[in-house]
């Protein structure tokens, strides 16, 4: 009998393959220009979904893989049962209105050539800019209205995973970094999953190729040609380099010898292991040899506790990758394809624009919009001179509606989103707050609004205070003012 992906029910009535076919390949194939010929493609494709791989997994900067993956689905009619297909929508920051997010999304119905996307994953490069929330809510609409069957995200950090999910977005899935050399996505992530419902879907499982029988005892490389290897090459240093790699080849080859398969299957199956994970994203070979039935070895075993053990044991030489999931998108160090981002988040304009004030040419200001502002006259922040002082800020999005109501922690998380863009409007950085002030309504909710306070001040450590304030207006747990030294 043939041996086919295990599958697992996922939100929204989709049954998917723990091994999704990722088509990031597309886009390497056809960086020098040139496309690939679709029905071709398509053939590779259809023959993955013939042996049981039955769920691919693209995005809108692919190349031509939705296209490619709409030439499949085209094969199946009738009462055949077709291939899912889920994809990605990763637009630039800026203003997400209806029109912006149906247009974002009727793209990747038109591409695929079907009239509901099965998964929609979204990307966002700064949550400084807060429209992020806007096309979520926007997607929940058309998801509502049929055109996509279940949302996802994409990079997302626990922290504003934890902020969709308690402003009313239905998330199904976040789509992360996960593997034996980054292990982020085990802590804050995987509890918030367990809390939810929501689920993982995990890449760079074998950082571009690198945890595999392949490299295990090989000399460090000193050029690597390829995008993928480059960017998981420098995950392997951030751990602390080739020797603790090694280690950690060593013992899933252990492993491997033990059952029967090898390194890479130990490496999927570390990560398939995590309760929080639904599937592992593998590459689909459409120029290549494939290795469909090596990988379906991830099967045919489980981990021990002296295997787990053991690979303990070699994370413990390891240094952990800093930050949470998606960090290496939006700060130092940037473990991304294209290395060092920081030209390119510089380029994103800011959502508030500084206003120079008449006759005072010191001080500059910024509005959020708030209907608040105008009310009671004042700004939400002032720069005079290189001081910047945030007015106390709460989680309001847009003119007047209150985020992530009830939850201090979710509101704490966009607040500081919130100070963060007004101070880098002004020329300022997050790093340069030396004082904060947060006001709460309930004291027993000091410890989210502390971590939340922490995750963005655990190294800037700047003076602050905390302080329960009894009732706020409306449905806001969290008020913070800030001040800065630029």
């Amino acid at each position: 009998m043939q041996k086919i992906p295990d599958h697992i029910e996922l939100g929204g009535g989709l049954n998917i393959s723990r091994l999704v076919c990722g088509l990031w390949q597309v886009a390497d194939l056809e960086k020098d220009g040139a496309t690939l010929d679709p029905e071709k493609a398509a053939d590779a494709l259809e023959a993955y979904a013939k042996a049981g791989f039955d769920t691919f997994d693209m995005a809108d900067h692919y190349g031509s893989a939705e296209i490619i993956t709409g030439r499949l689905l085209a094969r199946y009619g009738g009462g055949e049962t077709r291939p899912l297909a889920f994809t990605k929508w990763c637009p630039e920051p800026g203003p997400m209105t209806a029109e912006i997010v149906r247009k974002g999304v009727q793209e990747r119905l038109d591409r695929l050539g079907v009239d509901k996307v099965d998964l929609l994953q979204f990307h966002w490069w700064t949550f400084e800019h807060p429209a992020w929330l806007d096309a979520l809510h926007e997607m929940a609409r058309l998801k509502e209205e049929g055109l996509i069957g279940a949302i996802g995200v994409t990079n997302f950090d626990a922290a504003h995973m934890a902020v969709a999910l308690a402003d009313g977005v239905p998330l199904a899935t976040n789509q992360v970094s996960f593997s034996l050399v980054d292990r982020r996505a085990a802590g804050a992530l995987s509890e918030l999953c367990a809390r939810t419902g929501t689920k993982l879907f995990a890449y760079g499982t074998l950082c571009g190729g690198f945890l595999s029988d392949k490299w295990l005892g090989k000399p460090e490389p000193t050029e690597i040609p390829d995008w993928s290897r480059s960017k998981y090459k420098r995950f392997i240093d951030t751990a602390g380099g080739w020797a603790p790699f090694q280690g950690i080849l060593s013992a899933a080859a252990e492993i491997g010898r033990k059952h029967g398969v090898s390194i890479s299957n130990v490496a999927s199956r570390w990560v398939l292991e995590h309760e929080a994970v639904a599937a592992t994203i593998i590459g689909a070979r459409i120029s290549e040899n494939e290795h469909r039935a090596d990988n379906l070895n991830v099967f045919s075993f489980a981990l021990d506790a002296e295997d787990k053990a053991r690979l303990e044991e070699a994370f413990a030489g390891t240094k952990p990758i800093p930050g949470d999931c998606g960090d290496e998108y939006r700060r130092p160090p940037y473990l991304t394809a294209s290395g060092d981002l920081s030209h390119h988040l510089d380029a994103i304009p800011s959502v508030y624009k500084a206003e120079q004030v008449a006759g005072r040419p010191d001080r500059l200001r910024v509005s959020s919009g708030s209907i608040w502002e105008p009310i009671a006259g004042f700004s939400r922040a002032v720069r005079v001179k290189d001081a910047i002082r945030v007015s106390g800020t709460t989680a309001t999005h847009g003119t007047d509606r209150c985020v992530a109501p009830g939850d201090a922690g979710a509101q704490t998380t966009y607040i500081l989103d919130k100070i963060a863009a007004a101070i880098t409007a002004l020329g300022g950085r997050i790093e340069d707050v030396t004082r904060t002030r947060i006001y709460i309504r309930d004291a027993a909710k000091w410890e989210p609004v502390s971590r939340a306070h922490g995750r963005v001040f655990g190294e800037v450590l700047p003076a602050n205070t905390l302080i329960e304030a009894g009732d706020l207006i409306g449905d806001y747990e969290v008020e913070i003012e800030a001040e800065a030294i630029v």
